[in-house]
């Protein structure tokens, strides 16, 4: 991912790139404290992360009668986000050393590789998506040709493809580098455009094409169900579309860009666009939090896709309790225990349920 590609690579708080880039501005120290808040809010997305996506390629895996266009790209998103997380408490481990990679040069790559992955995969399904619900919606008959099991297969096979591809020069460039008393994980720039180029990329293809296809989406949807003829405008089920679209939209933007913004500054910084000393210790003050709020995406992602629904609040609380029962109960016979499993599993698809008549009907 770009915010790890000119991490910090020593106590001092000084990049590659800053390094070279800035040798007159004095460098900024870390905040405090951040080898411990880092990796607490890795440790929170982590488990997060693991039990929503987890839950969301469970039931889908265990529902053959749910397989829908719909269905298949949140699978493949989850499994992405799922890939991602697996690298999470490694980086999680690298900030708590103070940058310290003790993991080998097969990790680094390997780590650094799951994380730019995500970006591209992550983003590029959702946008899949969100043309899917618009053409489903807005174009429901024509729509019919094309929204078929077989042919969102062959897109996301497309779309892992095309996510790979961009991920190749991490893979490449990605190495550990050894500075002072630390070892860094980091991707080694060996031109200047090189730098540049990666960075514009993650800008264009992880951010601003996607967002602005997502945008657009959706307006779309908002615009043919508010000229819909008919009472149906007025009735609850209209809110809440509209309050998914808005959710959608607004959780890809406040997680991502920041990120992004702070991306193209560096940019922007190293090209000498801009010369001011702040800009250059801001981004690098401030870029590790705005990982963190890119990374909170994977977490939120099956809430907002997949568990979001008619009447979710009530039935997730039955869920829970009768999980926590389940789990603390030490009376009750196997056969008691399978059928409280088997509620909860029918719950969940009941849940599904809901979800595919709220999107896909």
């Amino acid at each position: 991912m770009a915010g790890l590609l000119n991490i910090n690579i020593s106590l001092k708080n000084i990049s590659l790139e800053e390094h070279e880039l800035l040798p007159t501005c004095q460098k900024s120290s870390p905040i405090r404290h951040q080898n411990i808040l880092i990796p607490t809010i890795y440790s929170i997305i982590f488990v997060l992360g693991i039990i929503g996506n987890g839950l969301v390629v469970f039931v889908l895996c265990h529902t053959s009668s749910r397989k829908t266009v719909a269905n298949t790209y949140i699978l493949n998103l989850a499994l992405s986000d799922l890939l991602f997380l697996l690298s999470l408490p490694f980086w999680a481990v690298y900030y708590s050393f103070d940058y310290d990679w003790i993991f080998g040069q097969l990790m680094c790559k390997l780590c650094g590789g799951l994380l730019t992955l995500n970006l591209y995969a992550s983003i590029f399904f959702i946008t899949c998506m969100s043309m899917d619900r618009y053409m489903a919606i807005v174009h429901p008959l024509k729509s019919q040709r094309y929204r078929n099991l077989c042919r969102a297969r062959l897109v996301s096979l497309l779309v892992w493809t095309a996510a790979g591809l961009s991920t190749a020069p991490t893979l490449v460039y990605r190495d550990t580098f050894h500075t002072g008393h630390v070892t860094a994980c980091v991707i080694h720039f060996h031109s200047h455009s090189l730098f540049v180029g990666l960075a514009l990329m993650k800008n264009i293809l992880g951010f601003l094409l996607p967002f602005t296809i997502i945008t657009s989406c959706y307006c779309g949807i908002i615009r043919h169900l508010l000229a819909a003829p008919g009472p149906d405008k007025s009735t609850s089920n209209l809110d809440k579309v509209l309050k998914m679209v808005g959710a959608v939209v607004l959780a890809f933007f406040l997680c991502w860009f920041p990120f992004h913004m702070l991306t193209f500054l560096d940019v922007l910084v190293s090209l000498k666009v801009v010369e001011a000393c702040g800009v250059g210790q801001s981004v690098s003050l401030v870029l590790p939090f705005t990982i963190c709020l890119g990374f909170s995406n994977s977490a939120v992602n099956p809430f907002l896709y997949c568990f979001v629904g008619n009447h979710f609040q009530e039935q997730l609380g039955g869920l829970a309790q009768t999980h926590v029962s389940g789990l603390f109960q030490k009376r009750g016979s196997f056969s008691t225990r399978l059928s409280s499993f088997s509620r909860k599993l029918s719950d969940l698809k009941d849940l599904l349920g809901l979800y595919d008549q709220h999107y896909i009907n």
